[in-house]
């Protein structure tokens, strides 16, 4: 993987709309994950920029899709949380069509990137999206961050063991990345294989 790199990042526009997102035709890379599992930190680190995307300790924060322009090329979005407990039904139900609508239906979604916490075990609600996405035909990968708050063994045993129990449902497993917006593990990996992914779009 060649080197690839973040020059300039800036907000956009956030809304709930899909039609109000931008016109422009360019690849959009997403990022989503359950509350709390330090997405706009991720955001952050990629862009080395460390107010880009709002983080916070209270989960569920991100309520809406929020669009990232990189170098005038390509959109980093990050998309709400799922999972959260603490919404109310209808907030909740709101949620999910927004999530599900830009997901399925914006043609410039290029590939989504699924964020799991490496000090989890398996959770039942990112087993259940990740068989979503497939059933939908999704393109996607996935992020274990806070990968510095773990011992190396126990953090290579915890990602091992969620392999394995994803290859209990899926042939092959989609790329995966492991990575800390504490050291910037992972950085370099994760951009590269965005540069791949744009370079292809363009042969």
């Amino acid at each position: 993987m060649k080197n690839f790199e973040i020059n300039n990042a800036r907000f956009v526009i956030s809304n709930s709309d899909i039609a109000k997102c931008p016109q422009d035709g360019k690849p959009e890379f997403a990022f989503i994950g359950r509350s709390n599992v330090g997405k706009s930190s991720l955001i952050n680190m990629l862009t080395r920029h460390s107010k880009l995307a709002m983080t916070s300790s209270m989960p569920g924060k991100t309520l809406l899709v929020n669009h990232f322009i990189v170098d005038n090329s390509w959109y980093l979005v990050d998309l709400p949380g799922y999972g959260y407990a603490k919404r109310s039904k209808s907030q909740v139900e709101r949620l999910e069509e927004m999530i599900s609508g830009y997901i399925l239906d914006r043609e410039q979604m290029t590939l989504l990137f699924v964020l799991i916490d490496s000090r989890l075990e398996p959770q039942k609600i990112d087993l259940e999206f990740f068989e979503w996405l497939g059933e939908n035909g999704v393109p996607f990968a996935i992020v274990f961050t806070k990968a510095d708050k773990l011992k190396r063994t126990e953090l290579k045993n915890n990602i091992e063991r969620y392999k394995r129990r994803l290859l209990e449902q899926w042939e092959e497993l989609p790329p995966c990345f492991v990575t800390s917006s504490e050291s910037t593990l992972g950085r370099a990996e994760l951009l590269s294989y965005i540069g791949s992914v744009l370079d292809s779009l363009n042969e």
